[in-house]
Protein backbone atom coordinates (compact mmCIF):
# COMPACT_ATOMS: atom_id res chain seq x y z
CA UNK A 1 0.00 0.00 0.00
CA UNK A 2 1.06 3.51 -0.71
CA UNK A 3 0.93 6.33 1.86
CA UNK A 4 -0.47 9.69 0.92
CA UNK A 5 2.30 12.14 1.72
CA UNK A 6 0.19 15.22 1.02
CA UNK A 7 -2.21 14.42 3.88
CA UNK A 8 -0.89 15.10 7.38
CA UNK A 9 -1.20 12.00 9.57
CA UNK A 10 -2.18 13.99 12.67
CA UNK A 11 -5.09 15.85 11.02
CA UNK A 12 -7.62 13.28 12.26
CA UNK A 13 -6.06 12.79 15.65
CA UNK A 14 -8.31 13.79 18.54
CA UNK A 15 -6.36 15.63 21.22
CA UNK A 16 -7.57 16.20 24.76
CA UNK A 17 -7.08 19.89 25.48
CA UNK A 18 -8.39 19.94 29.05
CA UNK A 19 -9.98 17.43 31.40
CA UNK A 20 -11.30 17.79 34.95
CA UNK A 21 -13.76 16.42 37.49
CA UNK A 22 -16.31 18.67 39.15
CA UNK A 23 -19.79 18.66 40.67
CA UNK A 24 -22.66 18.11 38.27
CA UNK A 25 -24.45 21.29 39.37
CA UNK A 26 -23.90 24.22 41.72
CA UNK A 27 -24.85 23.18 45.24
CA UNK A 28 -25.17 24.97 48.56
CA UNK A 29 -26.33 23.32 51.76
CA UNK A 30 -29.58 24.86 52.97
CA UNK A 31 -30.58 25.61 56.52
CA UNK A 32 -33.80 24.94 58.43
CA UNK A 33 -35.14 28.38 57.59
CA UNK A 34 -35.13 27.57 53.86
CA UNK A 35 -37.26 24.47 54.37
CA UNK A 36 -39.67 26.12 56.84
CA UNK A 37 -40.21 29.16 54.62
CA UNK A 38 -40.75 26.94 51.57
CA UNK A 39 -43.31 24.82 53.43
CA UNK A 40 -45.18 27.91 54.63
CA UNK A 41 -45.34 29.35 51.11
CA UNK A 42 -46.46 25.96 49.77
CA UNK A 43 -49.27 25.73 52.35
CA UNK A 44 -50.44 29.24 51.48
CA UNK A 45 -50.53 28.42 47.76
CA UNK A 46 -52.21 25.06 48.48
CA UNK A 47 -54.98 26.76 50.49
CA UNK A 48 -55.62 29.26 47.70
CA UNK A 49 -55.71 26.49 45.10
CA UNK A 50 -58.04 24.42 47.32
CA UNK A 51 -60.45 27.36 47.60
CA UNK A 52 -60.59 27.53 43.79
CA UNK A 53 -60.93 23.72 43.48
CA UNK A 54 -57.68 23.36 41.54
CA UNK A 55 -56.76 19.91 42.79
CA UNK A 56 -54.40 19.04 39.92
CA UNK A 57 -52.48 22.26 40.43
CA UNK A 58 -52.22 21.40 44.12
CA UNK A 59 -50.45 18.17 43.12
CA UNK A 60 -48.16 20.09 40.77
CA UNK A 61 -47.17 22.53 43.53
CA UNK A 62 -46.57 19.67 45.95
CA UNK A 63 -44.39 17.81 43.43
CA UNK A 64 -42.37 20.97 42.62
CA UNK A 65 -41.65 21.54 46.30
CA UNK A 66 -40.63 17.89 46.63
CA UNK A 67 -38.16 18.25 43.72
CA UNK A 68 -36.79 21.50 45.18
CA UNK A 69 -36.23 19.78 48.55
CA UNK A 70 -34.58 16.78 46.88
CA UNK A 71 -32.20 19.03 44.93
CA UNK A 72 -31.43 21.09 48.03
CA UNK A 73 -30.78 18.03 50.19
CA UNK A 74 -28.83 15.65 47.96
CA UNK A 75 -25.41 16.92 46.86
CA UNK A 76 -24.59 16.32 43.19
CA UNK A 77 -22.16 13.62 42.13
CA UNK A 78 -18.95 14.50 40.33
CA UNK A 79 -18.90 14.51 36.53
CA UNK A 80 -15.91 14.12 34.24
CA UNK A 81 -15.59 16.96 31.72
CA UNK A 82 -13.24 16.82 28.73
CA UNK A 83 -12.51 19.44 26.08
CA UNK A 84 -10.93 17.97 22.96
CA UNK A 85 -10.06 19.09 19.46
CA UNK A 86 -13.38 17.60 18.27
CA UNK A 87 -15.76 18.87 20.95
CA UNK A 88 -16.88 18.59 24.56
CA UNK A 89 -17.52 15.38 26.48
CA UNK A 90 -19.64 15.43 29.63
CA UNK A 91 -19.65 11.95 31.14
CA UNK A 92 -21.01 9.82 28.23
CA UNK A 93 -22.46 12.70 26.17
CA UNK A 94 -20.40 14.18 23.36
CA UNK A 95 -21.04 17.53 21.65
CA UNK A 96 -19.23 18.51 18.44
CA UNK A 97 -17.95 22.09 18.14
CA UNK A 98 -20.32 22.56 15.17
CA UNK A 99 -23.29 21.85 17.47
CA UNK A 100 -22.26 24.55 19.93
CA UNK A 101 -22.93 28.27 19.54
CA UNK A 102 -21.02 30.38 22.11
CA UNK A 103 -20.02 30.46 25.78
CA UNK A 104 -20.06 32.72 28.81
CA UNK A 105 -19.45 32.53 32.56
CA UNK A 106 -21.87 33.21 35.40
CA UNK A 107 -21.70 32.83 39.16
CA UNK A 108 -24.41 30.64 40.74
CA UNK A 109 -24.59 29.75 44.42
CA UNK A 110 -21.14 31.33 44.81
CA UNK A 111 -19.62 28.95 42.24
CA UNK A 112 -18.24 29.98 38.84
CA UNK A 113 -20.19 28.18 36.10
CA UNK A 114 -19.46 27.86 32.38
CA UNK A 115 -22.53 28.12 30.12
CA UNK A 116 -22.23 26.89 26.54
CA UNK A 117 -25.20 27.56 24.30
CA UNK A 118 -26.12 25.04 21.59
CA UNK A 119 -27.63 25.51 18.14
CA UNK A 120 -30.40 23.00 18.86
CA UNK A 121 -33.32 23.74 21.14
CA UNK A 122 -32.60 20.70 23.31
CA UNK A 123 -30.45 20.86 25.45
CA UNK A 124 -30.20 24.58 24.58
CA UNK A 125 -27.40 25.20 27.06
CA UNK A 126 -24.69 23.14 28.73
CA UNK A 127 -24.02 24.14 32.33
CA UNK A 128 -20.58 23.11 33.53
CA UNK A 129 -19.12 23.77 36.98
CA UNK A 130 -15.44 24.68 36.88
CA UNK A 131 -14.20 23.08 40.07
CA UNK A 132 -10.48 23.83 40.54
CA UNK A 133 -9.92 24.98 36.94
CA UNK A 134 -9.37 28.72 36.46
CA UNK A 135 -11.87 30.64 34.36
CA UNK A 136 -9.12 32.22 32.22
CA UNK A 137 -7.60 28.81 31.43
CA UNK A 138 -10.90 27.41 30.14
CA UNK A 139 -11.52 30.64 28.23
CA UNK A 140 -8.15 30.34 26.45
CA UNK A 141 -8.91 26.71 25.50
CA UNK A 142 -12.42 27.47 24.19
CA UNK A 143 -11.67 30.68 22.26
CA UNK A 144 -10.25 28.98 19.13
CA UNK A 145 -13.48 26.98 18.80
CA UNK A 146 -16.33 29.16 20.14
CA UNK A 147 -17.02 32.89 20.46
CA UNK A 148 -17.00 34.32 23.98
CA UNK A 149 -19.87 36.54 25.15
CA UNK A 150 -18.81 39.01 27.81
CA UNK A 151 -22.30 40.39 28.33
CA UNK A 152 -25.42 38.23 28.25
CA UNK A 153 -28.73 39.97 28.64
CA UNK A 154 -30.87 38.47 31.35
CA UNK A 155 -34.22 37.13 30.23
CA UNK A 156 -37.47 38.27 31.83
CA UNK A 157 -37.62 35.04 33.84
CA UNK A 158 -34.05 35.48 35.16
CA UNK A 159 -34.76 39.09 36.12
CA UNK A 160 -37.98 38.04 37.84
CA UNK A 161 -36.27 35.21 39.72
CA UNK A 162 -33.43 37.50 40.84
CA UNK A 163 -35.94 40.12 42.01
CA UNK A 164 -37.91 37.52 43.99
CA UNK A 165 -34.76 36.05 45.54
CA UNK A 166 -33.53 39.51 46.52
CA UNK A 167 -36.80 40.83 47.94
CA UNK A 168 -38.26 37.61 49.35
CA UNK A 169 -35.34 35.37 50.38
CA UNK A 170 -36.21 31.89 51.61
CA UNK A 171 -33.36 32.06 54.13
CA UNK A 172 -31.21 34.77 55.63
CA UNK A 173 -27.79 35.07 54.03
CA UNK A 174 -24.95 33.67 56.10
CA UNK A 175 -22.44 36.11 57.61
CA UNK A 176 -19.81 34.77 55.19
CA UNK A 177 -22.02 35.61 52.17
CA UNK A 178 -22.56 39.13 53.52
CA UNK A 179 -18.81 39.72 53.82
CA UNK A 180 -18.33 38.43 50.24
CA UNK A 181 -20.91 40.95 48.97
CA UNK A 182 -19.15 43.80 50.79
CA UNK A 183 -15.76 42.72 49.39
CA UNK A 184 -17.00 42.67 45.77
Amino acid sequence: MEEHKDLPSSSHEVKTLLSWTSAGRPFRKRGKQYYLTSILIMFLVEIILFLFSQYMLMLVVLSLVFVAFALATVPPRNFVYRLSSEGITIEDHFFLWQELYDFYFKKREGIEVLHIRTHSLIPGELTITLGDIKKDHIKSVLLPYLPYREVIRSTFMEKSGDWLAKNFPLEKPSPRAQTEKVAS
